[in-house]
């Protein structure tokens, strides 16, 4: 085995964990905000220690830059992100950008200097808490979406991610600014699986196969404001006892439409939203998610004929949001990953992730894999997150041995 976590990597794990900390040990950093800021300065003064060079870019992405020797060669990218949910935990995204740093900056003490740089990233909003939908830095970075559209997004508050993005960067004047969409030849990412199956197997490393596909919508459901005390229950055009009909619905056909199938109602608007007012209006949002494109379209095709025939007299828009089909990650760079766990003696074994994770976008723009660690009890998301520092090390370790073959290679892709 890997032997176990470096103190570096767990104590800086554990430092950063104090930014946005929350009671019961979790976190609550979320993108572009003054915990985002502070997180960023302390990952930078660390990269700066390895003699790494910090760079962004206008999408808020943080690189930490290892030249190499043909500054022109398209990088190698590691990392992961920053910002967590609002009751978030310490290591999802964190283990990952800080295993990345551990990995980078022994290279650089190495002494050896690259074929190509190697940089450390964070990616802007991947959790989508804040303002959604969320990967918003690497979607960005890879043209899957224009950077207008992404600024024109406003936050419950009514606060536009192009206003929060010009007011945090304007707190980092001295970063150079990349291009986005530029070429890469790799993509590697860490992270804790955020489910159950690598702690059942006693397995402490997941090789990444893909991310079942997500779809993400918006539905209003419109109706007319009325006192609750004098409107006689027919006349009602109350759009919480349709939203009620139509959860039921949903849940009920699309919820048990296949085993594989994963289908959300997780945030719910009225408006509204008092004791003695029927509700004119009530907004929600539906998270669908399977590995089989074809079930999760069908899927989602159903959404609005469902809310059509639950809604009464109240009237029915579906938004889509996010249309992210099933991907699968590098077969190359899978097995490498599998070789560098075997050459560490560290059991590793292939599963899909039911979670989406920047490499999604990554893979579209160059060869891309992710590694997992387990997290106990597949908890994710919130205080009680937590990753053995056993797991974390073996992780860690395979991540530094890929990169360090990638990083050396006369050229990339590998074969």
């Amino acid at each position: 085995m890997a032997g176990s976590v470096s103190d570096r990597l767990w104590r800086r794990l554990m430092q950063l964990s104090e930014i946005g900390a929350i009671p019961g040990g979790g976190v609550d950093r979320q993108a572009l905000t003054a915990g985002e800021a502070e997180a960023w300065r302390q990952v930078i003064g660390w990269g700066r220690e390895a003699r790494l060079a910090p760079e962004t870019d206008e999408a808020g992405n943080l690189f930490l830059v290892l030249p190499g020797r043909d500054r022109a060669a398209p990088p190698v990218l590691v990392g992961s992100h920053l910002d967590t949910q609002p009751t978030g935990g310490r290591f999802d995204g964190a283990a990952g950008v800080l295993a990345a740093l551990d990995a980078v900056t022994d290279l650089a003490a190495g002494g050896r200097v690259p074929e190509r740089d190697c940089i450390v990233v964070a990616w802007m909003n991947e959790e989508g808490s804040r303002f959604a939908p969320g990967m918003m830095g690497s979607e960005a970075f890879c043209g899957v979406r224009a950077l207008a559209a992404i600024r024109a997004v406003r936050d419950a508050d009514g606060i536009g991610v192009g206003e929060a993005l010009d007011g945090f960067l304007a707190g980092f004047p001295d970063l150079p600014r990349r291009p986005l969409a530029t070429p890469v030849a790799a993509y590697l990412e860490l992270h804790i699986e955020q489910g159950p199956v690598l702690e059942a197997a006693g397995c402490p490393v997941g090789i990444v196969t893909g991310i079942q596909g997500k779809r993400t919508y918006s539905v209003c459901l419109a109706g007319a404001e009325g006192h609750a005390g004098t409107l006689a229950m027919a006349e009602r055009h109350d759009a919480v006892a349709a939203f009620a009909r139509c959860a039921v619905a949903l849940h009920a056909a699309i919820g048990g439409l296949d085993p594989a199938i994963k289908f959300t109602i997780g945030r719910v608007t009225v408006v509204p939203n008092a004791p003695s007012v029927i509700a004119r209006e009530v907004r929600f949002s539906i998270d669908l998610r399977h590995p089989d494109n074809a079930v999760l379209d069908a899927a989602g095709a159903r959404i609005e004929t469902l809310c059509r025939a639950e809604a009464g007299p109240c009237t029915v828009a579906v938004t889509p949001l996010v249309a992210a089909p099933s991907n699968g990650f590098d077969p190359v760079l899978r097995d490498r990953i599998g070789r560098a766990a075997a050459d560490l003696g560290i059991p590793a074994m292939p599963l899909l992730s039911a979670a989406g994770h920047d490499a999604r976008h990554l893979a579209s723009l160059c060869p891309s894999a992710m590694i997992f660690v387990p997290c106990r009890a597949g908890i994710s998301h919130a205080p009680a997150e937590w990753a053995e520092p056993d797991d974390l090390a073996a992780g860690a370790g395979v991540l530094a041995r890929v990169l360090g073959e990638l990083a050396f290679a006369d050229t990339l892709p590998l074969a």
